[in-house]
């Protein structure tokens, strides 16, 4: 029998956490709940996780500060939830490196649909060996080992939803791939019908590639978006 998921849960309201740990506890899965980012910051520290749940609007730390933490120290999946159903909130989450946005309130049973989703996405399909090595393009040398990118004049620094983005690319050279495509391929989620993450996200991941970003990353209107180069694997 396969080990339970290990949820971390920040809510800091008890009459949601609490009901929530019980729900998702009765589907299996190992939930450690926090009342705010400093109890979290604690867990994170001596426990190994699957998943973080994140509340954004928490006094003190919030969980968008949470969540850059989060980022900058690995790539644990995280999953917002929010009082807030602005676009601009949600889009903020997202380019932060978020893998779903869910508002309240929610159908427990959504979140529990997205949880999957996102954990599926976040494991190697068990037909799939672990594609490793170097890919070439032009100037670039993407290392999926260590999933860093450089080009002649050393690394090139990149988030893990830069390198996300930019291994989609370059695994897929010249074939044209809609924002739903990326989302999907990157995230493990459908696009909603005003969901600009993808286009904030390649805006970034051109500027990063500096002077070529525009010509190798290049927009089809109506379509999406493709890489114009061709690429070689070692």
């Amino acid at each position: 029998m396969s080990e339970r998921p290990h949820l971390l849960l920040v809510e800091d309201e008890p009459a949601i956490r609490n009901p929530l740990q019980r729900y998702l506890e009765r589907e299996s899965y190992r939930v450690t709940a926090k009342a705010d980012a400093a109890a979290a910051r604690d867990a994170l520290a001596g426990g190994a996780f699957a998943l973080a749940i994140l509340d954004i609007m928490m006094p003190g730390e919030d969980g968008l500060s949470l969540a850059r933490s989060i980022r900058e120290q690995g790539s644990l999946p995280i999953l917002f939830l929010s009082a807030r159903a602005e676009d601009v909130d949600r889009i903020v989450g997202l380019e932060m490196g978020a893998d779903d946005y869910l508002t309240k309130p929610f159908n427990p049973r959504e979140l529990l649909a997205r949880i999957k989703a996102i954990l599926r996405r976040a494991q190697p399909r068990a037909s799939e060996s672990p594609k490793t090595g170097m890919l070439h393009f032009e100037r670039f040398t993407i290392d999926t080992t260590s999933q860093t990118l450089s080009d002649e004049d050393g690394p090139i620094e990149l988030t893990s939803g830069d390198y996300r983005l930019l291994l989609a690319f370059a695994e897929r050279p010249g074939r044209v791939l809609s924002r739903d495509q990326l989302l999907d391929l990157t995230k493990g989620r459908e696009a909603g019908p005003f969901d600009r993450a993808i286009d904030n996200a390649v805006m970034r991941l051109r500027k990063k590639l500096g002077e070529d970003g525009n010509r190798l990353i290049k927009t089809v209107h109506g379509a999406g978006y493709s890489l114009a180069a061709e690429v070689s694997r070692a």
